[in-house]
C-alpha cells in the first residue's frame, strides 16, 4: 500500500492495515495519456487458503507488481507461487506472456535486509519476471 500511494500522490505514509482499495490514476507517459486501475491487495494467510478472490483480481488484471519486503524473507517465499498461479490463470489462455515485475520494497532498510538484491534478481530472472528493489520512503 505504501508504494501504491507513493505512486499516486508522491507522499509516503508508513503504516497501512490490511485492506484492499481500487485506485484509478490518470498519468501521461510517452506524451500518451494512461489510465491505470490498480487492485492493491495485501498478501495475506487467507488469500493463500481460499483462491477465489485472488482469482478474481488475476483475471481482472492486464499486468501485475508483485512486492516483497527485503527485510521479511516469507514475502519473498511466496512469490514463486503467485506468479505461477498468474501464469497459469492467464497464459493459459492466450499465448501473450503475462507482464509481471517483481518489487524488492524498503531500500532504506538496509541494516534490516534479509533478501540480498542478488536473491530477488536471480529469482525475477528464474520466473521470467521484471525486478526493481526500491524504497516507498524514499
Amino acid at each position: 500500500a505504501a508504494l501504491t500511494v507513493r505512486f499516486l500522490t508522491r507522499r509516503f505514509i508508513g503504516e497501512y492495515g490490511d485492506m484492499e482499495f481500487i485506485y484509478s490514476h490518470n498519468l501521461t507517459v510517452d506524451g500518451r495519456e494512461i489510465l491505470f486501475h490498480i487492485w492493491d491487495a495485501p498478501n495475506t494467510q487467507e488469500q493463500t487458503e481460499d483462491g477465489s478472490s485472488e482469482e478474481k483480481r488475476i483475471q481482472w488484471a492486464d499486468s501485475f507488481v508483485l512486492v516483497y519486503s527485503i527485510c521479511d524473507r516469507a514475502s519473498f517465499n511466496i512469490l514463486p507461487l503467485k506468479v505461477q498461479f498468474i501464469k497459469a490463470a492467464k497464459e493459459g489462455q492466450s499465448q501473450e506472456k503475462v507482464p509481471i515485475i517483481i518489487v524488492g520494497n524498503k531500500r532504506d532498510l538496509h541494516h534490516q535486509r534479509v533478501v540480498s538484491s542478488e536473491e530477488g534478481r536471480l529469482l525475477a530472472l528464474s520466473l521470467d519476471c521484471g525486478f526493481y528493489e526500491v524504497s516507498a520512503a524514499e
